[in-house]
């Protein structure tokens, strides 16, 4: 695990495919952690994905900082399903559709 300062600056906005097909978005800056926590091997994790499991890490894209993540996140939550998947795999450009 790099908890290195520059390493700790990055936040990402990942998107998980739950066990029941369904998908979960959220931010995080450890993913590999935020992944345990869902899948119940740390404590922590949504709600949701608690159902839900196993969870596994579908997309994932890093953002510069909180506020950028936030938009993102949003913004993924906001669109159809095929949508999300490209949005946070690289197929949408980067503008006002992903603000990272």
């Amino acid at each position: 695990m790099n908890t290195s300062p520059a390493c700790a600056a990055v936040w990402h906005v990942y998107l998980l495919e739950c066990g029941d097909g369904t998908l979960y978005c959220g931010i995080t800056r450890d993913l590999a952690r935020r992944v345990a926590q869902h899948n119940g091997l740390l404590p922590g994790g949504a709600r949701y994905t608690r159902g839900r499991r196993p969870v596994r890490l579908t997309a994932s894209l890093a953002c510069p900082d909180k506020g950028a993540a936030l938009r993102l996140e949003r913004a993924v939550k906001a669109r159809p399903r095929a949508q999300k998947l490209l949005m946070l795999c690289g197929g949408l450009s980067v503008g006002e559709d992903a603000p990272c």
